[in-house]
């Protein structure tokens, strides 16, 4: 409407390549109405080129992020008070905390408690590398600093142990190149916390290694995994077809899988990989693998040529490439890039993260409509 030029950024091929993998696997389906609800993805990934067409520079995406942190606290603080609720419910009730909490936590104002960690997970290494890495005043450091740690207690209260897995790891590497003392010290402190101070994060981060039965789900993502396996090796190149693994679970099941099944949700392969190697097939997966890994290389590439101090490229760059690592780490036990809203979230990370590559990297320009009189 504004016949401004669309952008793309550089990751347009294997993007393209997947989604053109995507709906062949819907073609070549056993049941294609059974995958339509998974079209709407591709609507999600336009975001990505709007976005990049949109914010033209890299102070438009530090006020893009800053507002993104400030809106997340808020949303934080809904999380703690649904905590509250929850815990004052459990008292009430006079049943055991964990288990009351455990299959029904926070979600902020999502409608689902991983959807709420995934999004938290992505601003809050957006913000942290804000804090590491752009240039602050000293108010400006209290005041996000205290948006970070509202952050980090509903992601620690919301006990999602894939995204604690997926934002230790990219945390580090933030850390690693802040201050590498830091890098070796700061998870040491968080683990030392978890484990020492009892409640129910203590619980939930025991479950990892002591799992109860029934009630934490290290048993049915064993299962899930080595039946998606199956999946792929059954229909390698193509897939199963969109959305047909939760119909066609059982027909793939191991056959020393043990019944009744243990307790869990197996709708899908709690893989990312997985998932879409399942359903899409290999090639496709490996397309969505060549353009994860190509962000991480353009973003490096890219932060290697900024001149040394602090800005806001190198912020962008850096809570990019911190995103990518915790959605690539959390995607192995979670179908995250199937969610639309950590999608959405997460694709306009990477624009903006390409906004600040654009000097390094040319994008993609795209002639704008003929004006016809």
């Amino acid at each position: 409407a504004s016949r401004e030029k669309l952008r793309l950024p550089k990751i347009w091929l294997p993007l393209g390549l997947f989604l053109a993998g995507t709906a062949l696997s819907l073609v070549f389906s056993p049941s294609p109405m059974h995958g339509l609800v998974q079209l709407k993805k591709i609507l999600v990934y336009s975001v990505l080129m709007v976005i990049f067409s949109t914010v033209r520079d890299v102070a438009t995406a530090r006020r893009l992020i800053q507002s993104w942190s400030a809106v997340a606290a808020a949303v934080s603080l809904v999380g703690m008070a649904q905590f509250a609720r929850k815990w004052h419910e459990a008292h009430v009730l006079h049943v055991d905390f964990y288990q009351f909490y455990v299959t029904d936590r926070v979600t902020g104002t999502m409608r689902h408690w991983m959807t709420f960690a995934g999004q938290e997970m992505i601003v809050l290494l957006m913000l942290l590398a804000f804090l590491f890495f752009a240039r602050l005043d000293r108010r400006s450091i209290w005041m996000w600093s205290a948006c970070a740690a509202l952050l980090g207690t509903v992601l620690l209260l919301n006990e999602t142990r894939t995204v604690w897995f997926g934002t230790a790891v990219a945390g580090a590497w933030l850390l690693w190149w802040w201050k590498r003392w830091a890098a070796a010290a700061g998870p040491v402190v968080i683990v030392l916390f978890v484990w020492l101070v009892p409640g129910p994060a203590h619980d939930r981060f025991v479950s990892i290694f002591h799992p109860q039965k029934e009630i934490d789900s290290n048993e049915f993502r064993r299962i899930a995994f080595r039946t998606g396996l199956r999946m792929i090796e059954a229909h390698p190149l193509l897939g199963i077809g969109l959305d047909e693994t939760k119909y066609h679970f059982l027909d793939y099941l191991p056959p020393d899988t043990p019944r009744p099944l243990p307790s869990g949700f197996y709708q899908h392969l709690h893989n990312f990989y997985l998932q879409f190697a399942a359903e899409r097939g290999i090639p496709t997966m490996l397309m969505m693998l060549w353009m994860l890994l190509m962000i991480l290389y353009d973003f490096f590439h890219a932060l290697r040529k900024l001149p040394p101090g602090p800005g806001d490229a190198r912020f962008l760059l850096h809570g990019g490439i911190a995103a990518v690592i915790g959605i690539m780490v959390s995607g192995v036990f979670e179908v995250n890039l199937n969610d639309s809203a950590v999608l959405m979230v997460f694709l306009i990370v990477v624009a903006c993260g390409y906004v600040a590559v654009a000097p390094v990297v040319a994008p993609v320009v795209l002639p704008p409509a003929s004006n016809t009189k």
